[in-house]
């Protein structure tokens, strides 16, 4: 029987992975729907491939625009996910990937909880700034909840069959981005073209920015915190230039466990749709000589500063999220803008994390998504106003 399956951002990074998969295993699927926000053009293209029954068009104007386009294919187009769900979706899914960036995507990946048996989600957005939210929705409709990140799908596939109770220590492993070999006095004027030159990944401006500050794996410890469920204590981040080794789980009982493969997301992303079933995807072969230099290095705080932030996160999800990631957000676009420099951007960020308005939300949990949204935008302001000054 075919599987049942919707894309939240088929035309991303992500979605497009998850495209490609699906493409080259139509006789596995059955695609209800794929989405973009503004890039009709590449969902044109991808609708002629797999041809699913519906599409979501978020962006107001392209919808009003392009919606006859997919009618003439005799494709459903909708402007949103409540209203694909209100009029296409009587039964569950098996698979929904959410992979729309940012809290732009957070409305969407709540509200597609209940029409799926299996959520997998790449919107570290979402998941830090709203895990208590998402998370209650997954155990009241009872849907399986698959991280997609190759950090957080590592983990998660070392810890099957395994208690929380068991873990002693969790690694994440950090290319170290582009700056890794970098003299520190040359780091503070580096042009945004160079940031968004990562070694290994092909990803884009704003996460390649966020790799080159490490701020990245900041978010993806505080990610797998909230998903795992396991103290922020015990996470560890070790730079790891060949980006082979995704994460390290050492448990009580001295075992250690490590999940490596090639650089590149088609891998979790393939095994979170099959999971469990015997499928062959091709890849690279073992290659010897890179096991036998598999470098890890202690994280410079010299060099990376943004590490330190973890210092004021605790195993709760609050509203502080939503002040660090919305701050970041917009200092990452000032200096893709050419409005600050590369050091200011945690610099900036520290002094925003340090208003006494912003510190006591650390005890403030999020109670709705309006909760969260609103203070993201109040956030974006200020920080604006803070570099305009």
């Amino acid at each position: 029987m075919k599987k049942k399956i919707g894309i939240l951002g088929s035309t991303g990074s992500i979605g497009e992975n998850t495209f490609k998969i699906i493409s080259n295993n139509k006789k596995d699927f059955n695609v209800i729907f794929l989405s973009t926000n503004t890039n009709v053009k590449k969902l044109l293209k991808q609708t002629s491939i797999l041809k699913p029954k519906s599409v979501i068009i978020f962006d107001k104007q392209n919808y009003l625009k392009y919606k006859k386009k997919f009618i003439t294919k005799k494709i459903k187009a909708f402007n949103s996910f409540k209203d694909l769900k209100k009029k296409l979706l009587k039964k569950k899914l098996d698979y929904i990937m959410c992979s729309i960036t940012g809290l732009s995507g957070l409305d969407s990946t709540i509200n597609c909880i209940d029409s799926t048996k299996s959520i997998a989600i790449a919107n570290k957005e979402s998941i830090i700034c709203a895990w208590d939210l998402i998370n209650k929705k997954l155990k009241k409709y009872k849907t399986k909840f698959i991280p997609v990140d190759s950090e957080h799908f590592s983990i998660w596939s070392l810890l099957q069959n395994e208690s929380v109770k068991s873990v002693e220590k969790i690694i994440i492993t950090a290319s170290g981005g582009p700056f890794l070999n970098y003299k520190l006095n040359k780091i503070k004027n580096v042009k945004p073209k160079e940031a968004f030159k990562h070694p290994n990944w092909n990803m884009g401006k704003k996460i390649s920015v966020d790799s080159a500050t490490l701020m990245n794996k900041v978010f993806e410890i505080i990610e797998a915190q909230r998903i795992f469920n396991v103290d922020i204590e015990k996470f560890e981040i070790l730079i790891h230039p060949k980006s082979y080794i995704h994460s390290i789980v050492k448990f009580i009982n001295g075992q250690i466990k490590i999940l490596a493969h090639d650089t590149d997301m088609k891998i979790p992303i393939f095994n979170s749709i099959y999971q469990k079933k015997i499928k062959k995807i091709n890849t690279k072969k073992i290659d010897i000589n890179l096991l036998n230099d598999l470098t890890l290095k202690k994280v410079n705080l010299s060099r990376y500063p943004s590490v330190k932030i973890l210092n004021k996160i605790n195993n709760n999800n609050t509203m502080f999220e939503t002040v660090l990631i919305s701050a970041n957000d917009e200092l990452v676009d000032l200096y893709i803008k050419n409005k600050i420099n590369f050091s200011d951007i945690i610099k900036k960020l520290n002094k925003i994390l340090k208003y006494k308005k912003y510190l006591n939300l650390i005890k403030k949990k999020p109670k709705k998504i309006s909760d969260i949204i609103n203070l993201s935008e109040e956030v974006r302001l200020k920080t604006r106003n803070l570099c305009i000054q």
